[in-house]
């Protein structure tokens, strides 16, 4: 099965990288993907700065991607996270899935970012207006990961 675990601390093409994991995925039925990207807060964020931790991020990513390829039969993953100082507009994080349907794909997917958002060893902050601060999960987004402990 195609995997792909990339952190980068430069831009990355979210176009180029999901033509390349859709054709290297050719046979499966379906392909869904999610596309993160900074967002301006009511025009307070200036910047995002992500840090992480070099060997164990992408260990724990893998795990997940690990236990995702169990529990829905996938035939690829993609995942692909900036780290460093990104603008308004810029990519975060890129996650595609392949599998033979598309409820597969899509559950995987949602399960995927739902593990990045709240599990994955990263640590984020913006510059804004009120200065500098560090950004945690909301409690929405340990919810919405609780949901797949069933």
């Amino acid at each position: 099965m195609p995997e792909n675990i990339e952190i980068y601390d430069t831009p990355f093409d979210p176009t180029v990288k999901l033509a390349a994991f859709t054709q290297a995925n050719s046979n499966a039925g379906a392909i869904t993907s999610f596309l993160g990207q900074v967002r301006n807060e009511a025009g307070s964020v200036s910047e995002l700065y992500l840090e992480s931790y070099p060997g164990v991020t992408e260990a724990g990513i893998s795990d997940a991607v690990e236990k995702a390829k169990v529990r829905w039969s996938l035939a690829g993953v993609m995942i692909i996270h900036r780290t460093g100082a990104m603008s308004i507009g810029e990519p975060i994080v890129l996650v595609a899935t392949a599998a033979k349907h598309r409820r597969a794909a899509f559950e995987s997917c949602d399960y995927l970012m739902d593990y990045l958002k709240t599990e994955a060893v990263f640590w984020k902050r913006q510059k804004g207006a009120d200065g500098t601060q560090w950004i945690e999960p909301r409690d929405e987004d340990y919810k919405d990961n609780k949901r797949w402990s069933s």
